[in-house]
């Protein structure tokens, strides 16, 4: 293998093309051709970020002898094709969350890794962010004892578009999914227990797609902590995303980025700015620590940083809660897993 890995970029939509340009900072790869079942798309992608080539067939890619690795940007319904396609093609694999919305197809995907030998990264960017990270590391030392209790609040600026919605799996798979992966990541133990609770308080027609706009979940952790996960699909005072640990020797938290760090005080009240409105804004840095973590698993040939199994596990964790909210009722993990 080449000094600097040669990529193929499955997908040119707007996460496509933040990888597009997260990989375009790395000096020690490059991504030499870009497909998506709109070819303008795919031809725009190119034009901005100087890939030399652009396809509407992704099997231009997979065939190419050339590539290393491919970088999986299309829709969640074609995410486990991909793998095991470019799996069996001998490509490494980045692969955008969530691997499926099933564990079926989920486990289908993983088995063909396994047998091809390839390595596989799920992309859970908020693992790579500097204030996450420091809460991973500082809980990982016993900084703050053993960890008792864990808040995660995340909540969005504006609701996405119904479309969205109607395929996106729920909020659970969709939103909460990133945090089902970051309580695993802070806390360093697995989840046995939880229990879900959801309502429509933002939008009506998400209602009416089947879906809620706001919920809460608390956890059981196999070691004894406990935790509690908010999302919103509504902030109006911007992107909202927090985390505490607490311990039996002290606690650490994350508060929200904003775009400077200043306060007024004056006889009308105290103000500060408002957090960064936009996911693009508040984790651009850690979609480009992600994407070097895997370049750099590959050309090393150390394990990747967010496994398929770490995978896996958010989804039977959405999918508990989608059961436990349906059924009143707290929902063991083992239920979900084994099934």
């Amino acid at each position: 293998m080449a000094n600097q890995l040669s990529l193929g970029l499955i997908g040119a939509g707007r996460i496509g093309r933040v990888h597009a340009e997260s990989i375009s900072r790395i000096s020690h790869a490059h991504i030499v051709g870009v497909a998506d079942v709109f070819l303008e798309n795919a031809e725009k992608c190119a034009a901005d970020f100087g890939i030399p080539a652009a396809h509407q067939d992704p099997r231009a890619l997979l065939d190419d002898p050339t590539i290393d690795a491919i970088v999986v940007c299309s829709s969640t319904d074609t995410h486990t094709r991909f793998i095991i396609e470019a799996a069996e093609a001998g490509k490494h694999i980045f692969c955008e969350k969530p691997i499926a919305l099933n564990l079926a197809d989920i486990d289908r995907a993983l088995a063909t890794v396994e047998r091809c030998g390839v390595k596989l990264q799920i992309g859970f960017n908020r693992r790579f962010d500097s204030n996450f990270r420091h809460i991973h590391e500082a809980v990982k030392r016993g900084d703050i004892g053993d960890p008792h209790l864990i808040r995660i609040t995340s909540r969005d600026p504006a609701p996405p578009p119904l479309s969205y919605v109607k395929v996106s799996g729920g909020l659970f798979l969709d939103m909460m999914i990133h945090d089902f992966d970051m309580v695993r990541y802070l806390v360093g133990a697995e989840v046995e227990e939880l229990y879900a609770m959801g309502a429509v308080l933002i939008d009506p027609t998400i209602g009416e797609a089947g879906d809620i706009d706001t919920a809460v979940v608390s956890l059981k952790f196999a070691n004894g902590a406990m935790g509690f996960i908010e999302n919103s699909r509504q902030a109006r005072y911007g992107y909202d995303q927090r985390a505490e640990v607490f311990g039996s020797k002290g606690a650490i938290e994350s508060s929200n980025k904003t775009a400077h760090n200043t306060r007024w005080s004056t006889a009308n009240g105290v103000m500060e700015p408002n957090p960064l409105y936009f996911f693009l804004e508040r984790y651009l840095d850690s979609y480009t620590a992600e994407m070097r973590a895997f370049i750099d698993a590959i050309q090393q040939n150390v394990p990747t940083a967010v496994t398929g199994r770490d995978g896996r596990i958010p989804v039977v964790m959405g999918l508990a809660a989608g059961l436990s909210l349906r059924e009143r009722r707290p929902v063991c993990l083992a239920e979900i897993a084994a099934a």
